[in-house]
């Protein structure tokens, strides 16, 4: 079994935490679905986000989902490089799996597409 990373980003409408958490989990339901992942088998999650979205905790979100509660989730501030893509949550999920990483699917949402066009699917 190999441990592997599976990318996620998603941008975000406004600050707002309902919207956050709405944005944050359909990225991770997204990536649990897209690499059929069970949540014992997850290693753990660092999330990031933009300086623009303060208003709530995205591990907060994630923690509510079920077999969740005891994955590690950290969350971290985004190098605020100038031009970024805006009001944007990032995940790197380590995974141990027997997938390769051609068989893995990272996940791009929304506005966040335009960071690996190469890797983004046409959804929301």
């Amino acid at each position: 079994m190999n441990v592997r990373g599976i990318r996620g980003a998603v941008t975000v409408e406004a600050n707002e935490a309902g919207l956050i958490s709405e944005a944050t989990l359909t990225m991770v339901r997204e990536i649990m679905s897209s690499n059929d992942i069970d949540p014992a088998d997850i290693c753990s999650v660092l999330i990031t986000v933009t300086q623009d979205l303060d208003d709530s905790f995205p591990a907060q979100a994630v923690r509510q989902l079920p077999g969740w509660e005891l994955v590690p989730l950290m969350c971290a501030l985004e190098v605020p490089v100038k031009g970024s893509l805006e009001r944007c949550v990032r995940l790197m999920v380590l995974v141990n799996t027997e997938k390769s990483q051609k068989e893995i699917h990272h996940v791009y949402l929304g506005g966040a597409q335009a960071l690996r066009p190469d890797l983004a699917k046409s959804k929301v």
